[in-house]
């Protein structure tokens, strides 16, 4: 069994203001023992117009962001799970990567994830909000096979990636033993789709499910729905934060226990054929 720590802050427009509440999680986690932690998508930053976004953004290697937390999870030798953004490969595209890195424990870039499913949502006619992440962000195009961690086997999605279990599906069959949904769930779909989701991706794959989320207000046009959660191959949520706060940082904490994802696989064996 491995302790995992997941992460829930409120990402803003100041990165320094951001790695700091990153910086605090990491105390907690090490302190814990945890042997590896999960942070929310756009942990780097969340702004509020696409002109800010787009000159924020920077290349992981002059991302002060991003080399921070490289040096604290060499520091401390805990790898890390972390969504930021980055510039498109085209230099004239206006549009920008949203990612999920993981850092290892020398503080290496070993796996990066681009996010494949935009969140286009208009909910205007209702009086609710309309949000088009195709306009700012480009799509990846890969869904990428599980790769190995302290904690086992990982497959990496983000966010909107939740309502297609196509791709948890795939990662299954690819052996992983651990889904990753970092999000920055807005709190109208949050308070009808998050929980059910969650468990419906860890029940169908019988694996367990990270999901690291942002939450509260990072400005005066978004909202976060937060509840980040840990929910095991059987469908149990075994950590929940809450969705409040914008102040100190919460970490929750999980063991994984990889025997529970075999016995789950062995006792229902979903995959195979009769």
């Amino acid at each position: 069994m491995a302790l995992a720590a997941v992460g829930q802050i409120t990402s803003t427009a100041s990165m320094t203001h951001n790695l700091a509440q990153c910086r605090t999680v990491i105390q907690k986690a090490v302190a814990a023992g945890a042997k590896a932690l999960f942070l929310p998508e756009a942990s780097d930053y969340i702004s509020s117009t696409p002109s800010e976004s787009l000159s924020l953004c920077r290349p992981a290697s002059t991302s002060t962001f991003l080399l921070g937390l490289q040096f604290l999870a060499a520091h401390h030798r805990l790898p890390i799970s972390v969504g930021v953004h980055e510039p498109s490969d085209d230099p004239s595209s206006k549009r920008i990567k949203n990612t999920l890195l993981w850092i290892d424990a020398d503080g290496r870039i070993a796996h990066r994830y681009q996010k494949v499913h935009l969140f286009d949502l208009d909910l205007g006619d209702e009086g609710g909000p309309v949000m088009k992440e195709s306009n700012t962000i480009e799509p990846g195009n890969a869904i990428l096979p599980p790769f190995p961690t302290p904690i086992g086997t990982v497959g990496a999605m983000i966010c909107f990636d939740l309502r297609f279990p196509e791709i948890a599906l795939f990662l299954r069959r690819q052996k992983a033993d651990i889904l990753l949904y970092p999000s920055a769930f807005m709190p109208e779909t949050g308070a009808a789709h998050w929980l059910p989701l969650l468990r419906a991706r860890a029940i169908e794959t019988q694996t367990y499910v990270i999901a690291a989320a942002q939450v509260g207000a990072h400005n005066a046009k978004r909202t976060s729905y937060g509840h980040s959660i840990v929910v095991d191959p059987w469908g149990v949520v075994l950590a929940e934060a809450s969705g409040e706060g914008e102040g100190e940082p919460v970490v929750i904490f999980a063991e994984i226990d990889l025997g529970k994802v075999e016995g789950t696989r062995r006792k229902q064996p979903l995959l195979r054929r009769t």
